[in-house]
């Protein structure tokens, strides 16, 4: 495994599993296999419930906690200072574990703020080892770079895969010194990505899979990764990616591939926020009751 090292001097893997949309019931399994496979660093989030099903995998791996890079998100209703920092001491004891080495806030709406400052306090605290935001556009992590903060944000976790390779975003956060992690590299296969023959000819010429190719260009821009999927073998390719390199030639032939906007969603429009809204009520009246912590 190869690593970037965060503003804060903290060395975090370049390919990571993400267990977005894996029901909770194959969570652990999954799990399991991606630390067989050879991951340690995970990414899960409030909103995706299964926080407590990835705590239980990695204590049953046998492999000392130090070893994994756990990440988890802040989500929206959590936002403000004191329900922040309830939230991810809630998170920690989903998780069981005494710190979280990375901790975001999930949505750039909403009291956030106040929720950054709690991270802040709790990162001060060594609760968590390093904190940042989650589909950050430019001028919103500006705001917080410049105005809102002790402590720059280590990371922004964004939208990014060879349809939109986020270039401009990228840029902005290594000028403020935060390091990008791309979401969705596969763009979950739309606009059948994974039968574009630019990158099937660049798969061919290296005896590599598309997927493969995929995740080596955001590995060659210095941007890590998170791959989901529920099977091992695929596990195994996705981290298999360290052994070739793409050409200039062939970077800038997949950089022209770049369609400029989301495959999911614009966060700029009224309407996605508006969705994020429903999103929020109908998770919490869906989330199982659990008592939290004391608030710190």
């Amino acid at each position: 495994m190869e690593y970037v090292i965060l503003n804060n001097g903290v060395r975090m893997p370049k390919v990571g599993f993400g267990v977005y949309q894996i029901p909770k019931q194959d969570t652990e399994r999954c799990v399991l296999d991606a630390i067989k496979a050879g991951y340690r660093l995970f990414d899960t989030a409030q909103s995706y419930f299964n926080e407590e099903e990835l705590g239980r995998a990695i204590a049953r791996s046998g492999i000392a906690r130090k070893e994994f890079f756990i990440v988890t998100k802040v989500w929206l209703d959590n936002y403000g200072y004191a329900k922040c920092k309830k939230s991810v001491m809630d998170s920690m004891r989903r998780l069981k574990m005494g710190y979280i080495d990375l901790v975001l806030l999930h949505q750039p709406y909403g009291d956030y703020y106040e929720a950054y400052r709690a991270l802040e306090d709790l990162y001060q605290q060594g609760y968590i080892k390093a904190i940042g935001v989650s589909n950050f556009a430019p001028d919103r992590l500006a705001d917080i770079c410049l105005f809102d903060r002790t402590v720059v944000p280590q990371v922004n976790q964004i939208e990014a895969n060879v349809l939109n390779s986020q270039e401009e975003a990228h840029k902005n956060m290594q000028e403020f010194g935060v390091q990008m992690q791309a979401w969705a590299p596969f763009g979950e296969g739309k606009n059948n990505m994974f039968n574009n023959s630019v990158l099937v000819n660049i798969a061919s010429a290296h005896n590599k899979t598309v997927a493969q190719v995929i995740l080596r260009f955001m590995i060659q821009r210095d941007i890590p990764v998170l791959c989901k999927t529920t099977h091992f073998e695929r596990m195994q390719e996705n981290i298999n990616i360290f052994d070739f390199e793409l050409t200039e030639d062939e970077m800038n032939k997949i950089y022209a591939l770049d369609e400029g906007k989301s495959l999911f969603f614009n966060h700029d429009d009224p309407k996605t926020v508006k969705w994020f809204d429903k999103t929020v009520k109908s998770v919490r009246e869906n989330m199982p009751g659990e008592k939290g912590e004391e608030e710190l």
